[in-house]
């Protein structure tokens, strides 16, 4: 071999360099592919993995919103009637299921976005419509229908403080026209009350107000 290369011309050995650098270099790529065509495999079966837990949790998250809630739709809405939703939703999407509003609705005296209950009554007033004695939102059975849940020892029904307008609210000892607007104020701001201890948060209702109020309301 030794004899061979001494016997090459300059520039048979400047030829032949060059055909082993070429044969180097496709060498250097054909490596390279290999290796980059194992990475792209290794990802696309990363990626799969990754699709296919996102479609698990997807898949668990359409369960959990099978929970449905049912409402009473009442007022200004085009289509008032009982509506089934998803658990979590808001007074809006029950309006919107009801048909939406009608051209005499005013929806600036609902908080559209409070997350309804199951069982609830949504009354959706008319523009310039005196609320004094309308409750936007009832839990309550009904007139002349009272749940014996709601009755306390000494037969009065008790005033449910997520709920109740501002003249129920009046009905409470020692709850005046002001602090019941607090009350008001206080849930639209804060949500509803998660216990009936949560009353003492509002201003003006102490401990010994409360303990006047304690048998008296629910939430």
């Amino acid at each position: 071999m030794k004899e061979i290369l001494l016997n090459l011309s300059k520039k048979q050995k400047i030829v032949l360099s060059i055909v082993v650098l070429l044969i180097l270099g496709l060498l250097i790529i054909y490596i390279f592919e290999n290796l980059y065509e194992t990475d792209s495999a290794d990802q696309i079966i990363l990626n799969n993995e990754i699709n296919e837990t996102k479609a698990n949790e997807e898949n668990i998250g359409i369960i959990k919103s099978k929970e449905k809630v049912v409402v009473h739709v009442i007022g200004e809405v085009n289509n008032p009637g009982v509506v089934i939703l998803e658990e979590g939703s808001r007074i809006i999407d029950a309006i919107n299921s009801a048909g939406g509003k009608t051209e005499e609705a005013d929806l600036s005296k609902i908080n559209l976005a409070y997350i309804i209950e199951d069982g609830i009554q949504i009354y959706v007033p008319r523009i310039n419509e005196n609320l004094n004695n309308v409750e936007v939102i009832s839990a309550d059975a009904g007139e002349g229908v009272v749940s014996n849940s709601t009755i306390s020892e000494n037969n009065n029904v008790k005033v449910n403080i997520n709920t109740a307008n501002k003249e129920k609210l009046e009905t409470l000892p020692g709850i005046g026209e002001s602090t019941a607007q607090k009350i008001i104020e206080y849930r639209e701001q804060n949500g509803k009350f998660k216990t009936i201890e949560d009353i003492q948060n509002v201003s003006g209702i102490g401990t010994v107000k409360y303990n006047s109020l304690k048998d008296k309301i629910t939430v």
